[in-house]
């Protein structure tokens, strides 16, 4: 494409664009259409898009998205997902949860904030650019995925694992979660905590409550578990993390007797941990207080993923740098909140976080400000234009 024919490119409606998408009734695993809205988009731009869509035994089927406009480095990849969460009570809602309603200057709409307006702001972004600038320098890519609001297993993990194979690389990556609390442009996410959940299952001998000394009771070894478990913090935070949590999310004895001393008790943790910890650490400090329990106990031990930080430096800086100038606030640079597919993404290249404001994603009248997603698009923009600036072709951005 010649920079004349670039600058006859075709903007992109940010705004519309996330109609479009939120038309699309994309549960996951659910598409519905979303990547190929999303891919006609972007097509007239340039952009080379595949779809993959990848399975495992005993899970759905997803379908994902690589898009790139470009091939020499370095790569700018967006990355995101098309999926969303279910809607719940569809009678609870103002408007239809796929309907795209604007109101009052607010879109709602299921997946508004998580995250189709990011989404198409960036695709925005990226017409606005080829149109001022022609073809970038380096490459602009898009990895969207299926699966984030799933398990988590076909979808962003499988498609980089699919960009190594053929040994196409990623330099830099902006996820465009929801990031921020109340306003736009709030906070930047560096890297997220790591989250675990153990299960914990001791069994003792049933017995009658008069006669305890005919039983073990499981559930008082349970108790004394927990409260070991509970009553020390596991740390104080670190440098860029909050201290880390452990929460007891369910009790379970299922004994509907009142004289009688149950044979089995189990419990639900989930511990949200910074890097002063790893999941291998913290399931040897549950085993070790569980030995210390005595008896029969088991632990079952699923991570979601490990605790990871970029730390601040060339990536953060284009983002806040972008914020500041576009929407004249200061960002905080966090590691708050729960995980995101950045975690698969730390394996390969930097990665940060920033999207549009998050108070009412998952909820009903999930819904964002008009004027958010038009200022997302451009703190985007001013992204991408800084990021070829710095970065010309051939060199790494990292």
């Amino acid at each position: 494409m010649s920079p004349d024919a670039a600058h006859a490119v075709a903007p992109i409606d940010a705004v519309e664009l996330t109609r479009a998408l939120i038309r699309c009734a994309s549960v996951t695993p659910a598409d519905d259409g979303a990547l190929d809205t999303l891919a006609a988009a972007l097509t007239p731009l340039g952009f080379r898009c595949e779809r993959l869509t990848f399975s495992e035994p005993g899970t759905p089927d997803v379908a994902n998205l690589y898009a790139r406009l470009g091939e020499a480095s370095p790569n700018l990849c967006f990355a995101g997902h098309t999926d969303v969460v279910p809607v719940g009570d569809a009678g609870a809602w103002s408007a239809g949860p796929f309907d795209a309603e604007l109101r009052g200057g607010l879109l709602f709409g299921r997946g508004a904030a998580d995250m189709k307006g990011a989404i198409a702001a960036f695709a925005a972004a990226v017409a606005a650019y080829v149109a001022r600038h022609g073809p970038p320098s380096g490459s602009i890519s898009l990895l969207i995925t299926g699966d984030e609001e799933g398990p988590s297993i076909n979808g962003t993990k499988k498609v980089l694992q699919w960009l190594a194979e053929r040994g196409e690389r990623l330099d830099a990556c902006i996820v465009g979660e929801p990031t921020n609390p109340a306003s736009l442009g709030e906070m930047i996410k560096i890297g997220r905590r790591g989250s675990m959940n153990v299960r914990l299952t001791v069994r003792g001998v049933q017995g009658h409550t008069a006669y305890p000394h005919l039983a073990d009771n499981p559930a008082h070894r349970l108790v004394a578990v927990l409260n070991e478990l509970t009553e020390t913090p596991l740390d104080d935070g670190s440098e860029h993390f909050p201290p880390s949590t452990l929460q007891v999310t369910t009790i379970d004895v299922g004994n509907p007797a009142t004289n009688v001393i149950p044979a089995q008790a189990s419990a639900g943790l989930n511990i949200r941990f910074n890097d002063r910890h790893t999941s291998a650490s913290l399931t040897e400090m549950v085993r070790d207080v569980c030995a210390r329990a005595g008896g029969d106990i088991a632990m079952d031990v699923q991570v979601s993923g490990e605790s990871f930080l970029t730390p601040p430096g060339r990536l953060s800086e284009l983002l806040a740098g972008a914020v500041r100038a576009e929407l004249a606030v200061e960002p905080e640079l966090s590691t708050t909140g729960g995980t995101s597919d950045a975690r698969f993404i730390k394996d390969y290249c930097p990665v940060a976080e920033f999207g549009l404001v998050g108070r009412t994603m998952h909820k009903v009248d999930e819904h964002v400000a008009v004027a958010d997603i038009e200022a997302l698009s451009r703190v985007y923009l001013t992204v991408v234009e800084r990021f070829f600036a710095e970065s010309p072709a051939g060199s790494s951005a990292t």
